[in-house]
């Protein structure tokens, strides 16, 4: 098992390594002159960017104190981000390289002059006596010019550098600005006329930790608090990191206010730092946390399973335990932090299933690879009988940046079909 965990772990490396290799020959190497101060700036940054990275991704883990990881994450995280969309942008580029250069080589050969039929052919002279001069397209003009080769590398390099930045400069400043308020409508047929037009502000993937503290925390607060719903569920992943850390950061969650509370489920990443004192922390804030268990609210039961991360602990999703028992008359939502658990939902008779985790992908193109490992990757779906709502989520994860993926709290307000 070891062997097979130091097998992919170099595997990972040596990909990574090639590609930043990749990445710094196209953009450094080919665009600067070698010993120049331009092209040992950029080598530095293409050490010390990954060495951050890697950082921020096993700070916390390795026993970094929780300013210095925050202090380490925050340039860690977002070389992930611009590396990523600069490593598409060269590749983007290798298609733009020879067109261009094609077209400077037309635009730059030399025209041949019209010759009559009774004109006489000038004479062409005959080279100088002297050292060898090659000729052409690559040799610069004169002092300061540089060849083609080089200008070409510089346009494409500058343009995908200049994506790669504004890209990653939007979609910062699209998570820190707070995420977004959507609203749907969800019938359910066993939902009563008393209980039509019902809200439930879902909220999951905030993900406070060393990127995003407690002034994000009031963000989201204050989004949620400004749709007055009737009830707010928090679907998991609320936290990145140990309740002695973060107690600041969430701090906040007490101000949220709804008619019916604020309900919690965990997610994996409070399996990762620590399910029990975050459950325990949350009930301190006023939520009242859901585990494997459910709730009579007039006109529906509210129910909540374990993420699936709790499988390894010998806890996890128990439907049996959560669903036994219950007037099968009576319409049911399920809060669950991962979307897998929808055919676990299906199974057992519940009527909506309200979900997160996937965070929409994050970053194109992310969302191939979450709609890959998710049976929905963002927005409504029906399973059977059973309706699947999953949320981008609020925060982000790892890197502070959002791309195709925007943040949200949405707002469900549920619909009978008698009314």
């Amino acid at each position: 098992m070891i062997l097979v965990f130091v097998l992919v772990l170099v595997t990972i490396l040596a990909i990574l390594g090639t590609a930043h290799w990749y990445v710094w020959r196209r953009l450094i190497r080919d665009t600067t002159a070698a010993r120049s101060r331009w092209r040992r700036a950029g080598t530095v940054l293409f050490i010390a960017g990954p060495l951050l990275a890697v950082g921020a991704l096993v700070g916390v883990q390795a026993g970094l104190p929780h300013t210095l990881a925050g202090v380490v994450a925050w340039p860690g995280y977002l070389w992930l981000a611009v590396f990523l969309y600069l490593f598409l942008g060269v590749v983007a580029g290798e298609v733009v390289r020879p067109l261009l250069s094609r077209l400077l080589a037309r635009r730059s050969a030399p025209v041949p002059a019209t010759v009559g039929a009774d004109s006489p052919v000038p004479p062409v002279p005959e080279p100088a006596a002297g050292p060898e001069i090659a000729a052409g397209p690559e040799v610069p003009a004169g002092p300061g010019a540089i060849s083609r080769r080089v200008f070409v590398s510089r346009v494409a390099g500058g343009a995908a550098a200049a994506v790669a930045l504004g890209t990653v400069g939007a979609g910062t400043y699209g998570v820190l600005n707070g995420p977004g308020i959507k609203r749907i409508t969800v019938p359910l047929a066993k939902l009563p006329r008393s209980a039509h037009g019902l809200r439930i502000a879902v909220v999951s993937d905030v993900h406070l930790g060393p990127v995003l503290g407690s002034r994000f925390c009031r963000r989201v607060v204050d989004t949620i608090n400004s749709t007055q719903p009737d009830l707010i569920a928090v679907v998991g992943d609320l936290i990145d990191g140990e309740v002695d850390d973060l107690a600041d950061s969430v701090e906040p969650m007490r101000g949220l206010r709804s008619r019916l509370g604020t309900f919690f489920v965990t997610g994996n990443h409070e399996y990762i730092s620590g399910v029990e004192p975050w459950v325990a922390k949350v009930q301190e804030l006023g939520m009242r946390p859901l585990r494997n268990a459910r709730v009579e609210l007039s006109g529906f039961d509210l129910a909540g399973v374990d993420d699936v991360a709790g499988s390894s602990e010998g806890l996890g999703p128990d439907f049996e335990a959560t669903l036994r028992d219950r007037d099968p008359s009576r319409a049911v939502v399920l809060l669950s932090h991962q979307p897998v658990t929808i055919h676990d939902a299906a199974r057992n008779g519940v009527d909506l299933q309200l979900s997160g985790h996937t965070h929409g992908g994050q970053m194109w193109p992310g969302n191939y690879i979450a709609e890959l490992a998710n049976p929905t990757n963002a927005g409504l779906e029906q399973y059977g009988d059973t309706q699947l709502y999953v949320s981008r989520g609020a925060g982000a994860w790892g890197p502070p940046v959002r791309v195709g993926a925007p943040s949200d709290i949405t707002v469900v307000e549920l619909a009978s079909r008698q009314a």
